[in-house]
């Protein structure tokens, strides 16, 4: 399981050893084969790009049979890498598909270091680390957006529990602003942007907060919000 980096250029955020592992080898499944194939060759893989052996699967096309006809090449000793469109594969990607198959298959699957946006975002947020839970993306009407939201934000009060959630960058205005016309007044909000980035922006303010101040430009951002 090889994270890549969740932003551009940078390479230097990935420790040697993942990036050793990478290079030793010939065969991958990534969620994107052209992001995939640009990381790679950023960090100077000792074998040509059109060498290498690259499956890609997404949750538009799981494509099993094809999946696991290419798995079978670890039933013949030789090791596949797995890699995430950014971050860590297997949390918020279908790489969890592929480590399911191996287990069963009594096959060793291996993490390795690397960045992941949403333990990022958590560590700077100063919500609770010690209990958290991720929810992906909440659903994309209004009506179920802010019923969705107040169930998060009744939770994160009665349980204290950091609530993490994520959207498509290009619907970031719009949970944005549900949020601050659903939630509480005394309810926290962090915003977290473009993490690793040289525009990083991670803030929390409490509700009240956030509508007393400039907003942040989020619109088709890799963005991850938490409330607490």
């Amino acid at each position: 399981m090889l994270p890549c980096p969740i932003s551009e250029n940078g390479i230097d955020t990935l420790p040697l050893r993942t990036i050793q592992a990478l290079h030793a080898l010939d065969h991958f499944i990534v969620e994107r084969a052209r992001t995939a194939r640009r990381f790679i060759k950023a960090t100077e893989h000792p074998k040509a790009i059109d060498s290498l052996s690259i499956f890609e699967l997404n949750k538009e096309n799981p494509g099993e049979p094809e999946l696991f006809e290419f798995l079978g090449k670890l039933k013949q000793g030789q090791s596949i890498g797995v890699i995430s469109e950014a971050g860590c594969p297997g949390i918020a990607d279908p790489g969890a598909l592929m480590t399911s198959w191996a287990h069963k298959n009594k096959i060793q699957v291996i993490p390795l270091t690397g960045p992941s946006s949403i333990f990022l975002a958590l560590m700077a947020s100063g919500m609770n680390g010690q209990s958290f839970q991720f929810h992906g993306y909440l659903p994309s009407k209004t009506h179920e957006m802010s019923r969705r939201l107040k169930q998060l934000e009744q939770t994160a009060s009665q349980s204290k529990t950091a609530q993490i959630f994520m959207e498509a960058p290009y619907r970031n205005k719009n949970i944005l602003a549900e949020a601050l016309k659903s939630l509480n007044a005394k309810t926290r909000l962090c915003i977290a942007c473009d993490i690793h980035d040289s525009n990083e922006y991670i803030v929390t303010k409490t509700i009240h907060e956030w509508k007393n101040s400039k907003l942040p430009e989020l619109h088709k951002k890799p963005t991850i919000f938490i409330i607490g």
